[in-house]
């Protein structure tokens, strides 16, 4: 086919199997959404209010769906805008493609109008990007980019498409890219790294298995149940990493973290083997890293070599995909049960229960908290909603209290915790997963970041149950603020607008309530509700999340009020 380059970037989607389009269109790239026109009825156009909802809608499609998210924006600020969700997706391994316009090429560097240096801007934060200045080049660009943002640890790329390039004629060719010179994205493991696993393991008495998102990411959930059940290993997970090992199953100890379960947590500076499997001992996990782990043997296994060693140092490194490297791992270790192990962890879940656990779900005082509303959702959906959290006090008690029993049902901002994520990655977990049902947790902060998405919903009809917690503060910060700054609550509280009336005004259907006795009727009428629904929770304003690690602390000095 002789076609133009704007053509051809739909042939590339279309061969890529790529389903929906989250954009906003714009002068620099009214050529791709010309061609656009004529595959409308094969790819479905989601039209976001901002470019920013744009990619963390393909966020939360590529999160829930296994597949690449796609985005498309306009030159300058329009390419801008995608900065922090590129950010976002770089940092939690999320594959994300997205295709912004250019001027054309004769006006670069000339600060035309709509022109930046967006690949400059988002080297730092993309996996791979590129300019493409012919339209002859387009494909083979295409077929990198999908290739790069699925392969090996996941990413976002960016490919920036110049106007001249977009309406030049080329013969159109695709050729699906399996190969990159120098990029080896599934390392071949090192046996002799696996056995030395193995025989730490199997003289273990207080082993202790950490995962992350990297289970899901390279679909290892069922080899993980399959290596728990003949180890007997007791299993905590990461943010990232909930659900992918069920929260009811017997070897299942917590939620990591400095808001996480007491008894991981402290336990971690006990065990003598500790196992990492697919993540990266994030700052919030480790607590202070020189008082971390110390007295145990590490082994880590990640598919990133940069991931190794980079904070905690291991005693066996394993460059490896965590599917390949469990199944390994599963045929050669012994059968085994840490009875007695398990037991510490009960004996101080009890102690969380106790302290933290029942005043929170069954408060004494008169006002809802946050925690009651997310135990009583996750009790009524069974743990299997897909859950979209926005960041702050309510994400910290969403993890804690819905107990994630489904696949890929919990999406959040992990390492740069973007307020506004949330509903934005709803719409998309929706549209990629259109069979489920779809809840997004937020704060009332973060709620404003992206509200205007509340149009993309009533545009495209998205059916996403949103429930606001709102307690009228910055809620994290005042926490913060209260604990260490002596209260001094310097521009935390937070005058809210009418959220059930805006909500109207983009035709969803909304309630409000204040009271404990409401609570039930309202989750059961948002949860069984046709189309999207917006339910606004008053909450208790000064509620704090605990456990908590405080900065600079061990993991084993966790406070519990």
């Amino acid at each position: 086919m002789n076609i133009r380059g704007a053509e051809a970037v739909m042939h590339c989607l279309q061969i890529e199997k790529v389903d929906t389009i989250f954009g906003y269109p714009g002068g620099a790239i009214m050529p791709i959404y010309d061609a656009l026109y004529d595959f409308k009825d094969t790819i479905n156009h989601i039209l976001v209010r901002h470019e920013q909802g744009g990619i963390h809608a393909a966020q939360g499609y590529a999160r829930t769906s296994g597949k690449v998210g796609v985005c498309f924006a306009t030159s300058g600020p329009g390419a801008t805008n995608l900065i922090t969700g590129l950010a976002d997706a770089m940092i939690d391994s999320t594959p994300v493609v997205c295709v912004t316009g250019q001027v054309a090429s004769h006006l670069l560097g000339t600060d035309a109008f709509q022109e930046t240096d967006v690949i400059g801007i988002s080297m730092p934060v993309t996996k791979w990007n590129i300019q493409v200045t012919k339209a002859a080049d387009i494909p083979d660009a295409m077929a990198k980019a999908f290739y790069i943002a699925r392969s090996g640890r996941p990413g976002p790329v960016l490919v920036d498409i110049t106007k001249d390039a977009q309406f030049g004629m080329m013969d159109f060719e695709y050729k699906p890219c399996d190969k990159i010179r120098s990029y080896v994205p599934t390392p071949n493991i090192d046996l002799a790294r696996i056995n030395e696993s193995v025989e730490l393991l199997n003289a273990a008495q207080k082993p202790l298995m950490l995962i992350g998102q990297g289970i899901f990411l390279s679909n290892a959930e069922q080899e993980l149940m399959l290596f728990a059940e003949k180890s007997g290993i007791p299993i905590a997970s990461t943010l990232l990493g909930l659900g992918a090992f069920p929260a009811d199953h017997s070897l299942y100890v917590g939620y990591l973290g400095m808001h996480g379960n007491y008894a991981p947590n402290v336990l971690t500076n006990d065990c003598d083997v500790l196992l990492a499997v697919g993540m990266r001992f994030d700052d919030r996990v480790t607590g202070d890293v020189s008082q971390y782990a110390k007295q145990a043997k590490v082994i880590h296994i990640d598919i990133d070599k940069a991931e190794l060693n980079k904070i905690i140092p291991a005693d066996i490194a394993v460059h490896a995909d965590a599917k390949e490297a469990l199944t390994m791992l599963t045929e050669l270790i012994n059968p085994k049960q840490y009875a007695h192990w398990l037991q510490q962890f009960r004996d101080l879940e009890a102690v969380e229960k106790s302290e933290v656990v029942n005043e929170a779900i069954h408060p004494l005082s008169d006002q809802l908290k946050m925690a009651e509303v997310v135990n009583l959702l996750s009790e009524k959906t069974n743990g299997k909603a897909i859950v979209v959290t926005d960041v702050g006090q309510h994400q910290m008690i969403t993890s804690r209290y819905y107990k994630y029993k489904g696949q890929r049902n919990n999406v959040t901002s992990g390492g740069l915790g973007t307020m506004g994520f949330g509903l934005p990655a709803a719409i998309g977990a929706k549209l990629g997963n259109p069979e489920q049902t779809v809840v997004a947790i937020i704060g009332d902060g973060g709620f404003q970041m992206t509200i205007q998405e509340l149009g993309t919903i009533l545009q495209s009809q998205v059916d996403v149950k949103i429930m606001i917690l709102n307690n009228n503060f910055l809620g994290m910060v005042r926490q913060w603020q209260q604990l260490f700054f002596d209260r001094r609550y310097s521009f935390t509280e937070i005058v809210n607008p009418n959220f059930t009336a805006i909500a109207k005004g983009y035709s969803i259907e909304a309630i409000k309530i204040t009271e404990r006795g409401e609570l039930d009727q309202a989750l059961d009428n948002m949860l069984n509700s046709k189309g999207a629904f917006l339910l606004e929770v008053v909450v208790e304003q000064e509620e704090n999340v605990f456990p908590m690690v405080e900065t600079g602390a061990s993991v084993s000095e966790m406070r519990l009020k």
